[in-house]
């Protein structure tokens, strides 16, 4: 089981699971989990198409927010923006975690579905989905409007690529291990089209919120 962690201790278990298309050695699906002082950040780029110029794209987006990750969520979409120029593009979607506030952050450019899922008792949870913004990170950027909602120990944030269904959270076991949830919706739902990739991040606050 991963952990994100800062300097206040854990605040997200995750796990990712993925899968090349057809195959492939190399995906344009590409991930990232980066603690910060007091946070964490987590991204799943989707590079456009697939293959070694997918992926391409894939790495440059990452690699455009690696050490950057106390940075806001708009600043660190237009690098990605500017890294990207000369590649294909890709689309995105990440989201902040702030122990301090308790609050997460979350923006996304194009159609790598995002979903909170937030535990209200009996077993039951209610569910946020991402807006998403039309336009390719590399190409052409939309207005860039994040989101911002309190939350709470237990919610559990899943971003998943277009390589999955979109009713990828009907049969999910909300409680089970961040890594479980993610093989399991990635055995579920793949569509074996493309590339495919989705990450479940479930907040755990840190060692001082108890």
């Amino acid at each position: 089981m991963d952990v994100g962690d800062s300097p206040r201790g854990p605040i997200i278990e995750w796990g990712v699971a993925g899968r090349s298309f057809d195959g492939r050695t190399e995906s344009g699906d590409q991930y990232l989990v980066e603690p910060y002082p007091d946070g964490v950040l987590v991204a799943v780029v989707d590079g456009l198409g697939h293959g070694p110029s997918a992926a391409v794209a894939g790495q440059t987006a990452i690699a455009a927010l690696e050490g950057h990750a106390h940075e806001p969520v708009v600043p660190l979409l237009k690098r990605c923006h500017e890294s990207l120029r000369r590649t294909r593009g890709v689309v995105m979607s990440l989201a902040s975690f702030s122990a301090v506030t308790s609050t997460m952050t979350w923006l996304g450019v194009g159609n790598v579905k995002g979903v909170l899922l937030c535990p209200n008792g009996g077993g039951d949870h209610t569910r946020e989905h991402l807006l998403l913004r039309g336009g390719v990170v590399g190409y052409n950027l939309p207005t860039l409007r994040p989101g911002v909602r309190p939350i709470a120990r237990g919610d559990t944030l899943i971003l998943a690529t277009d390589g999955l269904r979109s009713a990828l959270v009907e049969d999910l076991a909300l409680g089970d291990p961040p890594q479980r949830m993610a093989d399991a919706l990635l055995d579920l739902h793949r569509r074996g089209t493309d590339d495919a990739m989705v990450l479940v991040a479930c907040y755990i606050g840190s060692s001082q919120d108890s």
